[in-house]
């Protein structure tokens, strides 16, 4: 049986590729769909990639994922230093999930420092770049059975 993973974006990721390609990367969000598509029919899974700047339907996909995703990679950008609703829609979920950053946060602007992601993920992968959401798939295959 295929495993679906919800890969889910969030504000400004939408302008990958054109956005601060020095912190970013060149490659689009599309770039990175077939990477995690060609990675994910190896591993038989299945990435249903979404992306919103708007918290709102950050949170409305995390729930969905609750009963449709046997997991979730989590890009929650800006929302990651900001979000409490973001925070409390991820205890609600039983699947894993794991956390990715294109950058490194840490190494970053102080506001950065506060994150309301990494205390309820099962797992965090950051300032690989694009490489990061496929090394989140690979992980996510070893936890999910």
């Amino acid at each position: 049986m295929t495993r679906q993973i919800s890969c889910i974006n969030g504000p400004n990721l939408n302008l990958l590729g054109q956005r601060e390609p020095e912190i970013y990367g060149r490659l689009t969000l599309g770039d990175i769909e077939t990477l995690l598509n060609e990675e994910a029919a190896e591993l038989d899974m299945s990435v249903k990639m979404l992306q919103s700047n708007s918290e709102g339907q950050i949170v409305d996909w995390l729930q969905d994922a609750r009963t449709n995703a046997s997991g979730v990679i989590l890009n929650a950008a800006a929302y990651t230093h900001t979000s409490v609703a973001i925070h409390d829609a991820l205890k609600a979920l039983d699947v894993p999930v794991i956390e990715v950053h294109l950058s490194n946060p840490a190494a970053r602007d102080d506001f950065r420092q506060t994150n309301f992601v990494s205390p309820v993920v099962t797992g965090s992968i950051a300032g690989l770049g694009a490489a990061g959401y496929v090394l989140a798939l690979k992980a996510l295959a070893t936890l999910i059975p």
